[in-house]
């Protein structure tokens, strides 16, 4: 593993999905708590050293439905559904961006805001690990973004379903590193 350095300049910490609809789900190998707390934790230390910060989020009513096999969405989201829980710690200068499917490149204005940014390296957590996280990673890979995965500031539905591409897809994409890590990396 070749040592982390993180320029602020051209760095954007990007969260995805820290909302009531989803930070509700039952969350392994983390906690949605211990989730949110992490990405709490970055997105301030990120705005300390001037990097952007951006909290994705999907519009839950407004998500492409698809006949599928198996619904990720079950029953009514409750009202309070694409509110950020106030523990994400989101502050006015954060840039939000709003989203209607799993990744947060389709359809939005995250790649505007990180080219006029400059804006090469995207450090990347939230919920879940392997749809709204890696959905956002692989369309960040294809643009030719530098990838780094906060690993323990993501979670999924199991604890299989966050390590598969934790182990098996992220490394091939980008740097799987801890918040600790990401942290010591911005200097």
């Amino acid at each position: 593993m070749s040592d982390l350095v993180l320029d602020p300049k051209t760095t954007a910490l990007v969260l995805i999905d820290l909302e009531y609809g989803i930070a509700a789900m039952d969350l392994a190998p983390y906690s949605s708590a211990d989730v949110v707390s992490r990405c709490a934790g970055l997105a301030k230390t990120f705005r300390k050293k001037g990097a952007a910060v951006i909290f994705v989020k999907v519009l839950i009513p407004e998500m492409l439905q698809l006949p599928v096999d198996t619904s990720l969405m079950r029953g009514t989201p409750p009202p309070n559904a694409t509110e950020f829980v106030p523990e994400a710690g989101v502050q006015a200068e954060d840039l939000i961006v709003k989203k209607r499917s799993w990744g947060a490149f389709y359809g939005t204005d995250l790649e505007l805001h990180l080219r006029r940014r400059g804006i090469k390296t995207i450090v990347i957590g939230g919920i879940a690990t392997n749809f709204g996280v890696e959905s956002t990673a692989r369309a960040a890979f294809d643009q030719g973004y530098e990838v780094v995965f906060a690993e323990d500031a993501m979670s999924s539905v199991s604890a299989e379903a966050h390590e598969f591409p934790i182990k098996n897809v992220f490394p091939m994409m980008g740097r799987v590193r801890s918040v600790t890590q990401i942290v010591k990396a911005l200097g």
